[in-house]
């Protein structure tokens, strides 16, 4: 199998099997640029150049240098991990070295000149979405190239030619990539790095021998690519402003209670209540207290109808010298329940001190 067709294969394979990823979504622009190596190719002179020598006679090899190469690109992203592109290239090379053609050339042979290739390409390509903090990719494109072979001399003692001619073929390429976001810095913004095979159509360009005979041959063209560029995709949301640290809320402050006692079946406050109201009146005050439950209770001795209404007054008068020590009625929640609720579980008749109270409940 040829390397074009490897390429190709292999590419088309890969694709399919990339997970769906949220990547780029709208119109972008792109630039690179990097290394540019050309694959050695082996040359036959072929046409009147050639005539009446073997193909081994008209035959040869050039080697390039490393040379240097760009990209730039307008595309479009779908928000499903799949872009297509436009792209503009360049690649330029020095040639190194030029070696056999026994038949066109003899004695000790030197060399230069520079290759040049230029063009237009449509690409396809899909981010994987890995959940890294790179996004890799992989690419097909197809286009048009010009190759362009600029004074490309073989010179022996005796004999040589020179290639001088540009010549327009079909092109096609694979990308692999990663692109790397730079939000932090401009939403949009991503660092990519990418090898790309570029390979056109055999080129023929024309030959020139120095005895003036034109000939034609016949060039392998595979370009080995490394660019470092950016990406810019338009309408990229800005990155989530960074969550400041949430402090924890304070716990609420313990409820804290007062407790108000009465005589046997009284609802008057005792000089000892009073203080005690007054002492709740002050917290209130001093600890921003939002709610004042005043619930009124009453024991055993008696009816729970009698009770009942003894323990309403008994929250009355306390709720009215909490109002009067400046609390206002509006913070105060007043219920009263009798003898339901005692403090010390008594049998039904018995007098117990503790359950003729008022409970003030601060929170």
């Amino acid at each position: 199998m040829s390397l074009k067709k490897a390429l190709l294969a292999a590419t088309m394979l890969a694709l399919p099997v990339a997970a769906q990823a949220q990547v780029v979504t709208g119109f972008y622009v792109g630039a690179g640029a990097g290394l540019n190596f050309v694959q050695s190719t082996d040359v036959r002179v072929t046409g009147p150049a050639a005539a009446g020598l073997s193909n081994a006679a008209a035959s040869g090899t050039i080697d390039f240098s490393m040379g240097f190469g760009g990209v730039i690109s307008v595309g479009y992203g779908l928000g499903n991990g799949l872009r297509a592109e436009i792209e503009g290239n360049y690649r330029q090379n020095e040639v190194d070295s030029i070696s056999g053609y026994p038949g066109l050339v003899t004695g000790g042979t030197r060399s230069d000149g520079k290759f040049r290739s230029y063009g237009v390409m449509a690409n396809v390509l899909y981010d994987f979405d890995l959940g890294l903090p790179i996004t890799p990719y992989l690419g097909l494109g197809a286009g048009y190239v010009w190759v362009d072979y600029d004074n490309v001399r073989l010179r022996g003692a005796t004999g040589g030619f020179t290639i001088d001619d540009r010549d327009g073929r079909f092109a096609y390429q694979g990308i692999i990539g990663a692109a790397y976001p730079l939000t932090s810095w401009v939403p949009g913004l991503s660092l990519t790095a990418e090898y790309r095979l570029l390979g056109t159509v055999n080129p023929a360009p024309t030959l020139t021998t120095t005895t003036g005979v034109r000939g034609g041959t016949n060039f392998d063209n595979y370009n080995h690519s490394v660019f470092l560029g950016v990406r810019y995709a338009f309408g990229a949301p800005p990155p989530p402003p960074v969550a400041a640290p949430v402090e924890p809320a304070a716990a609420p402050a313990p409820a804290r209670t007062f407790l108000v006692f009465f005589d046997f079946d009284r609802a008057d406050l005792t000089d000892r209540a009073r203080s005690i109201v007054a002492e709740a009146a002050t917290n209130t005050q001093r600890t921003g207290t939002t709610r004042i439950e005043v619930s009124g209770h009453a024991d055993r001795s008696g009816t729970p109808q009698y009770n009942q209404r003894l323990s309403e007054r008994r929250a009355q008068a306390v709720a009215a010298e909490l109002e009067r020590r400046g609390v206002p009625r509006s913070a105060m929640v007043i219920q009263a329940f009798g003898e339901t609720r005692p403090l010390v579980p008594t049998a039904d008749g018995v007098r117990e001190p503790q359950n003729r109270r008022v409970e003030i409940v601060l929170r």
